[in-house]
């Protein structure tokens, strides 16, 4: 069944224009301010029905303009839209200005005294300062195990140091880390704030670590949103090496690079995405609350940054179809990767054939809380829904 549509005045317009520009405005007076990573919004004009508004998250280290399809498809079906950043990531200098982790200087001080003091490690890091858009700057299988027994040859407290933030809510966490990873949280729901005046219910969608954030502001805000649409949710990174590797690796001040090749950021990124996720998202209070808020998980077999069987269990914690919720995998031959919404994106030498299906179903859920898996896999558009357009 549709959901009922709602007529915001001009006043109401007005006064939501007017919260999101004056944050755009704060970006663009920031010395760090980085160009196509603003925020933007589609808004109907008055007097025009709408379904609602969706706000959109990106995934990491991209920008909001990386589903500005979506976007389009959804605001020309009735939605009104609002490209929200992630935290920080308008902005550049990520060591200063995203949601990190990082060792309390009395440890981690000490460590890399240890470590300029090695000179295995010295020439390992070395060679990534002369190469820093190699291989090395995000290292391979057998690179990360190589590292973890260097670091826990030199430093053996690490290992105890790691178990602290591999487990949501450890009492010793705090005793060790300094951490920013709630950011996400906190900036989202300023982000929210700015459409309080808009009337009707707010949708919710993510990528990867933008699926967390659209769950974890679903779970804190129930009263205001209604469905979330969650693609790739990244609530634990993916394998056990590599986990264990972004958490032990923030003294050393390795850098990655990640949607975005210009850019390159911390390894305590990462390990605020995944503390993110399972301190924040999957933490019990979020459960119960998303019980009630259906969603549309939206996952693949052929992924490369998020824990599948971690979003699995997620998923059978906060319900089931009679809760509302929905839930789809592309198999293996389907050849979807990690980031499947934007069909120009290729990761792994795949991109997502099935992009329209994916909106359509997406813009269903949205509008009606039902999804037909049979579309999920289809290469052509049904045509009781809108109709996507093609890649120009």
């Amino acid at each position: 069944m549709n959901s009922p549509t709602v007529t915001p005045t001009a006043d109401q317009i007005n006064q939501t224009k007017q919260a999101i520009e004056s944050y755009i405005r704060s970006i663009d007076s920031h010395p760090d301010r980085r160009d196509g990573a603003y925020p933007y919004y589609l808004i109907h004009e008055p007097a025009q029905p709408i379904r609602g508004t969706v706000m959109i998250f990106h995934g990491f280290s991209a920008k909001p303009h990386q589903m500005w399809r979506l976007a389009t498809y959804l605001f020309e079906n009735g939605f009104n839209v609002y490209q929200a950043s992630l935290a920080g990531h308008s902005l550049l200098r990520p060591a200063k200005n995203w949601p990190q982790i990082d060792l309390k200087p009395e440890i981690a001080n000490p460590l890399k005294d240890k470590i300029q003091k090695d000179p295995v490690l010295m020439t390992y890091l070395a060679n990534i300062s002369a190469n820093p858009g190699g291989s090395s700057a995000r290292p391979g299988y057998m690179q990360r195990v190589a590292l973890i027994a260097r670091l826990l040859k030199i430093e053996p407290r690490l290992l105890d140091i790691v178990k602290a933030i591999e487990s949501p809510n450890d009492p010793d966490f705090d005793k060790y880390f300094i951490s920013s990873h709630r950011d996400y949280l906190t900036h989202a729901t300023a982000r929210l704030a700015e459409l309080v005046a808009m009337p009707g219910p707010v949708y919710t969608v993510g990528l990867s670590v933008g699926g967390a954030v659209a769950l974890a502001l679903a779970a804190n805000h129930p009263e205001r949103v209604k469905r979330v649409v969650t693609y790739a949710p990244l609530l634990r990174i993916l394998g056990d090496d590599r986990r264990q590797y972004v958490n032990l690796a923030g003294p050393l001040d390795i850098k990655e690079s990640g949607w975005d090749p210009n850019l390159q950021f911390p390894v305590g990124c990462l390990t605020a995405n995944d503390h993110f996720g399972g301190s924040e998202v999957m933490s019990a209070k979020s459960i119960k609350s998303l019980q009630q808020i259906p969603t549309f998980m939206v996952l693949t077999t052929n992924e490369d940054a998020a824990d599948i069987e971690t979003n699995k269990t997620f998923f059978r914690k906060i319900g089931d179809r009679q809760n509302g919720h929905r839930f789809y995998q592309y198999p293996v031959e389907a050849l979807v990767p990690h980031p499947m919404v934007d069909p120009t994106e290729v990761s792994q030498n795949m991109s997502n054939r099935f992009w329209q299906s994916l909106y359509q179903e997406t813009f269903r859920f949205l509008s009606t809380g039902e999804t037909d898996d049979r579309n999920m896999s289809n290469l052509e558009q049904v045509p009781d829904l809108p109709q996507v357009a093609p890649v120009s």
